[in-house]
């Protein structure tokens, strides 16, 4: 699909199982902004994280990642700070659809924990697939159906909805 980002030598940070959502989003910060709730993201596990992360990192973890509650900041803090992508065994069913909803590219891939923390990573959405730079390894992913594709390239649900509703006003009006 024309459009969908390559991500070229972004930085692996490799997480474990379990990462959830008030790691990523500490829970004592949420009457914050979610620019000041990034700065505290994952600072249990790594508190030089925030700080550190560049744009086009992607991260990669374990089982389960995003467990816990439902809350959207979970998501937005690693839009906030750049990070490109999670590459995870497995996924929350919440913070899954959250993800995709709000325009974070999500991958299922067993292989996921076997990064090297600080490897330079190279992710094709399009193809599902991770290329270790480092180690010369290719890393295959569950390939994301169209629809998902569809919502990332678009920046989320929301604004998927509003091009369609454009799309559809125009298509009237042209009539």
């Amino acid at each position: 699909m024309s459009g969908i980002p390559r991500i070229d030598a972004g930085r692996a940070w490799l997480l474990g199982d379990d990462i959830n959502t008030d790691l990523l989003a500490p829970g004592k910060y949420m009457k914050h902004g979610v620019e000041e709730i990034a700065r505290h993201c994952l600072e249990s596990l790594d508190p030089t994280f925030a700080g550190a992360v560049r744009p086009g990192d992607i991260l990669f973890a374990g089982r389960n990642f995003g467990a816990g509650s439902s809350r959207e900041q979970a998501v937005e803090v690693l839009r906030v700070l750049g990070v490109a992508a999670v590459v995870a065994v497995s996924f929350s069913g919440l913070y899954f659809r959250n993800g995709f909803n709000l325009g974070l590219p999500l991958l299922v891939c067993p292989e996921a924990a076997s990064v090297a923390n600080g490897a330079r990573v190279r992710l094709a959405l399009a193809d599902g697939a991770v290329d270790d730079l480092d180690s010369g390894r290719r890393l295959i992913c569950e390939p994301l159906p169209a629809h998902l594709l569809t919502l990332i390239h678009d920046g989320g649900l929301v604004p998927h909805l509003e091009k369609r509703l454009a799309r559809e006003r125009a298509a009237r009006t042209s009539t």
